[in-house]
């Protein structure tokens, strides 16, 4: 039998051994290089992360809001501040028996079962070391008496803080808006590092539109604190910016007098400089007080301004949309006339109706027995239906929209104020899309008349007619008229944005359409003629009545037997002085009847009170002095030039 014997190769093992260590050295390497990366990674890379997140351990970071910007009108009138308020707070972490306690407070501070029960849920809720508000506006008999209680009542402390307040109440609250508690909705918007330590934010009106300006950036406390969160040492601070206070283009001595004036019906009036588009009052009844907002309205009160059918919450001067009524007329001429569809001496014969040729339906004049040959410049100031029902029938819906279009209508104007309204120019094809039918001849017919369709806001009213004012010449209307930042005291004044003017083919077109208007108020048989009367200055205008509902063809009706709100609304456009225009108007009353009645006689006083101004100025003593006596300069010229026309 054979033996096998195996021979040792030694060269097979060698290499298989090198193969081994060289494996295993780069698994040791790439191991090692792993975990140098992830060295680098953590210990440079993230270094500042990882920092901060020991010093949290016994650091803490404490916001310190900034101080809101505060508003002003056009002569420094305060009208949103800050005041300073006592609140009482509780940490519960240092409380130890919290229900007892409460129960003590509610006694002292005579507080409802429901504010402490809502106390309770905020403590569950939130941090233990956090201090929580319990208690806010306390009144000086309160923090007496808390005061000296206080070493009963460890854990609970008083403390000074900044509420927001809007000294005039309801007047100009639609156009100030208010703040309120920032909420969810809120939190999705904003920078929360910025926000931090901030409790309220803009909610509506200006203080919503400008509310970068106005909150400024918050600073910080740096303090150190111990394993239970308490603070032991103060390792740095940085000090809050304030927020830049606003001076606007309103003049709160002519915005109450409009809101006084208003004050029987629902309505608005929009008053503005048609030179530079400042607005120099912008009333809406009914009001609100913003006041109510600041620390969160209650739900009872909330739901009854919600639900209020006059709809208080609503600003009817740029969201309020109407049939403008014959207020559009000199503009509607002025678009005649560079149409080339009419012209100076062209008359027509007003019979009290209109019909359109091969059709026997009647459109009527306001005055049934007719105003028999008229041309513009008397159908202007004795407002005759028929004249410019003819007109835009002449014209058709497509001219006529295009050229009104250029005085604002069917289109917002871009004030600085949220959630404005663009009103309706109508078209064949906006009609179309709308209800999917044609456009009628019998529809451009009514639009001819400022009814139908049409709609536009009183701030669009103002807006067109400051247009006519100033032939062709078009500002943006807006509210901001400067700002002033903490650091300096000065105000800067922001530019007026001015767009291409609206030229037309001659200039005598203006002049032909603000002579009836003139005659409206001035004329033997304008129909505001009783308005104009013992006038200082010389005014134009042009009276409105916008139809609520439909009258059936050779039907009348009684308004006295109808419901209030069937009324027809009053309407009136103004600007004064003619020749050197200061102030564009537009007056709204619903359902108050015709516009020489109610808003006309409105818009005369609105007037006087602006360009007859008082000596003494309601001013704050913190406003340049220099900036008061160019204000009472400016005044003191204006009436000289009233005087003179």
């Amino acid at each position: 039998m054979a033996i096998r014997s195996s021979i040792k190769d030694e060269n097979k093992e060698v290499a298989i051994f090198r193969t081994r260590a060289l494996i295993a050295a780069v698994f040791v390497t790439l191991m090692l290089f792993g975990i140098l990366t992830r060295l680098f990674f953590l210990q440079v890379v993230q270094y500042e992360h990882y920092t901060q997140l020991s010093r949290k351990n016994y650091q803490r970071r404490i916001p310190i809001p900034p101080v809101r910007g505060e508003i002003f009108d056009r002569n420094g009138v305060l009208l949103a501040g800050n005041r300073i308020e006592y609140v009482l707070e509780v940490t519960r972490d240092e409380v130890k028996d919290i229900d007892d306690k409460l129960s003590k407070v509610q006694a002292m501070m005579s507080m409802s079962d429901g504010e402490i029960k809502k106390i309770k849920h905020k403590l569950r809720i939130n941090n233990r070391f956090q201090p929580i508000i319990i208690k806010r506006k306390l009144t000086k008999t309160q923090i007496a008496i808390f005061s000296s209680n206080r070493p009963r009542f460890h854990g609970f402390d008083l403390h000074l803080q900044m509420e927001r307040y809007y000294p005039y109440r309801t007047i100009a609250g639609h156009v100030l808006g208010y703040v309120g508690r920032i909420d969810k909705k809120d939190l999705k918007k904003i920078d929360n590092k910025e926000y931090k330590g901030t409790s309220h934010i803009g909610k509506s009106g200006l203080e919503k539109t400008y509310e970068k300006l106005l909150h400024g950036k918050s600073g910080y406390r740096l303090v150190e604190v111990d394993h239970r969160g308490r603070h032991k040492k103060l390792l740095e601070e940085k000090s809050p910016t304030a927020g830049q206070d606003l001076y606007l283009t309103l003049d709160i001595n002519l915005q109450t007098k409009a809101e006084e004036l208003l004050s029987e019906y629902n309505g608005a009036a929009v008053a503005i400089n048609p030179a530079n588009g400042e607005v120099l009052a912008m009333a809406s009844m009914p009001v609100y007080d913003p006041n109510q907002f600041v620390n969160g309205i209650s739900h009872r009160n909330y739901s009854a301004l919600r639900d209020n059918p006059d709809r208080p919450l609503y600003s009817r001067a740029f969201q309020g949309s109407y049939p403008p009524g014959s207020t559009i007329k000199p503009m509607v001429g002025i678009a005649g006339l560079e149409s080339g569809v009419t012209n100076r001496s062209r008359s027509v014969y007003g019979r009290g109706f209109f019909s359109i040729p091969g059709n026997k339906h009647r459109y009527r004049c306001w005055k049934k027995t007719g105003h028999g040959h008229v041309s513009l410049d008397r159908a202007i100031y004795q407002s005759c239906d028929v004249y410019f029902y003819d007109l835009a029938y002449r014209m058709g819906i497509k001219r006529f929209s295009t050229e009104l279009k250029k005085f604002g209508f069917g289109q917002k104007t871009g004030i600085d104020l949220p959630h404005e309204r663009a009103g309706l120019m109508p078209t064949a094809e906006w009609k179309n899309k709308r209800f999917n039918t044609a456009w009628y001849p019998g529809d451009t017919v009514n639009i001819g008349i400022g009814q139908g369709f049409w709609h536009s806001t009183p701030l669009q009213l103002a807006q067109a007619v400051g247009i006519v004012a100033m032939k062709g010449k078009r500002a943006v209307p807006h509210l901001l008229r400067g700002v002033r930042s903490a650091k300096d005291k000065r105000i800067k004044f922001i530019d007026v944005q001015i767009k291409p003017p609206l030229v037309l083919k001659s200039n005598s077109y203006w002049d032909e359409v603000i002579r009836g208007m003139v005659h409206v108020v001035h004329g033997p048989y304008g129909t505001a003629r009783k308005s104009g009367e013992g006038s200082a200055y010389k005014f134009a205008g042009k009276t409105g009545t916008a139809q609520v509902f439909g009258i059936p063809q050779n039907k009348s009706y009684n308004a006295s037997k109808l419901k209030k709100k069937l009324h027809d609304h009053s309407l009136f456009v103004s600007f004064a002085p003619w020749k050197n225009p200061q102030i564009a108007l537009a007056v709204i009353a619903e359902n108050a009847g015709g516009g020489s009645k109610v808003a006309a006689p409105l818009a005369r006083k609105i007037l006087d009170a602006y360009l007859v101004p008082e000596e003494n100025i309601e001013t704050n003593d913190d406003v340049d002095k220099k900036e008061k006596n160019n204000y009472k300069q400016r005044g003191r010229s204006r009436l000289r030039k009233v005087r003179r026309v």
